[in-house]
């Protein structure tokens, strides 16, 4: 028997791959416009990569939980692991993509994937667990302002380091409360 939940999945799955794919042509749709933008094949190969963890990520997520709060948490939590990773790939948030200072945000990847998994992906654990991420997102950053980490190499630092602690702290915190309240339903 075909749950409301299963239709509602089955209509998506394209739309989600299509996106994706769509958006991998972007950069190669730039580069023909503006010098701008130079990707390499590892590349689009990394961003590939990326694209297809998120959307199996997220289509995991979907499998594991029900109800609009969870599948928004979801969301959330998959973009801010994306834009994390992107972030520190494409400019770095510690001064360049080259500043090892930047590795120290593996910890809340790992945070996020490892606490997700601890909690079975139920709606209670996650929101515990993006809590931490918060928590965690804002004291890394507030050691590198605090040891002036990046400092020489951003013309914007601290500016850099608060403004995408800020965002993805964000992230985190309105994740926690959708679980916390998916827990609740």
């Amino acid at each position: 028997m075909t749950t409301l939940a299963d239709a509602s999945r089955r209509r998506w799955h394209p739309l989600l791959w299509a996106g994706a794919a769509a958006l991998l042509t972007v950069p190669a749709i730039a580069m023909r416009f503006t010098a701008e933008v130079q990707w390499t094949a590892s590349d689009f190969v990394v961003m590939g990569v990326m694209l297809a963890a998120a959307c199996g990520a997220f289509e995991g997520l979907l499998r594991a939980g029900n109800g609009a709060a969870y599948r928004i948490a979801a969301a959330l939590t998959v973009f801010g692991v994306f834009f994390l990773i992107w972030v520190n790939l494409a400019v770095g948030i510690i001064g360049s993509e080259d500043n090892d200072a930047n590795m120290m945000f593996a910890a809340v990847i790992a945070t996020v994937i490892g606490g997700a998994c601890i909690a079975h992906f139920q709606p209670r654990g996650m929101a515990r667990t993006l809590l931490a991420a918060a928590v965690l997102q804002v004291l890394i950053a507030a050691v590198a302002v605090i040891g002036r980490f990046g400092s020489v190499e951003s013309v914007n630092w601290p500016k850099d380091i608060i403004g995408c602690t800020g965002i993805l702290t964000a992230f985190w915190l309105i994740s926690a409360a959708l679980f916390a309240r998916a827990s609740r339903s």
